[in-house]
């Protein structure tokens, strides 16, 4: 099994720009879910975690550079995820490599990131004038509800699933989100910041305890998709809402972000880009 202390994350990396499908890195999800007291399947949600890659460039054939935004996703039932910086110098393999199209650049990444989770990868490669503009989760489709500007005391900054709670006469269909949610990178220990969004139908959430909820990751380190299924698992297990929704856009780093959704239905996630990403 592959260690996150193995990974290429926090050392000295050799950047090649000639192909290498060899740098994909990937870390058993196993790893994390069994502090959740979760196994492989089934899972008790389903989602995916959505990336972004800003830093994509291939030659053409004739040798002249092209460029392109390229988005993935990973179901999260994939028995791995890849760590992010072995993304970011797999796709940098390919700034001295030749391909005739962008499809064939398409399929050459899918088939690789398919390889490394263990399952089927979703990608799209784009230009980036068909990129979409900035939005908010307090727009439409998400219309949400920003939760930051509570009078709070804060006073813990590492995850405590017993600050939620919530009303037992009173049910709902309510979308909260917070940009307050950071946590780090339980390798180089440096900082991930995010916006959250939470959509659940059921007893009514106390908005001051998932405030202080959500800050208490501030000191947290671990892995973005992760730190969600723990936001999952503690509203479910804690509050019992009849459905729930967790998304976390991350800012990107590196020239990559990803995006992790979790959710108690299967159904399709609208796209955004927030502010800060």
């Amino acid at each position: 099994m592959t260690e996150v202390t193995d990974s290429p994350l926090g050392k000295s990396s050799e950047y090649t720009s000639e192909y290498d499908p060899a740098l994909l890195y990937p870390i058993a999800r196993v790893q994390s879910r069994q502090v959740l007291g979760l196994s492989q399947a089934p899972l008790p949600f389903t989602g995916e975690d959505v990336w972004t890659g800003f830093e994509l460039s291939w030659l053409n054939l004739k040798g002249l550079p092209q460029v392109a935004l390229i988005e993935f996703s990973l179901p999260c039932e994939s028995p791995n995820i890849i760590e992010s910086k072995s993304i970011k110098l797999y796709l940098n393999s390919y700034n001295q490599t030749r391909l005739a199209s962008v499809g064939e650049v398409a399929e050459r990444i899918a088939r690789d990131f398919t390889a490394a989770a263990g399952t089927s990868v979703t990608v799209h490669v784009s230009a980036l004038s068909d990129y979409q503009a900035v939005g908010s989760f307090d727009q439409a489709p998400w219309r949400a509800e920003c939760i930051d500007g509570q009078d709070v005391t804060i006073s813990e900054y590492s995850p405590n699933a017993e600050l939620l709670s919530a009303a037992t006469d009173a049910c709902v269909e309510e979308s909260l989100y917070s940009d307050l949610l950071k946590s780090n990178c339980p390798v180089t220990g440096q900082p991930d910041w995010a916006s959250v969004w939470i959509r659940y139908r059921g007893n009514k959430l106390d908005r001051a305890g998932l405030l202080k909820y959500i800050v208490s990751f501030r000191e947290h380190q671990d892995f973005h998709e992760h730190c969600v299924e723990r936001i999952y698992c503690d509203i479910m297990a804690r509050c019992q809402p009849q459905s729930l929704e967790v998304y976390a856009r991350y800012t990107r780093r590196g020239g990559l972000d990803i995006n992790p959704y979790r959710s108690s239905e299967s159904k399709p996630l609208p796209a955004v880009r927030l502010v800060r990403q």
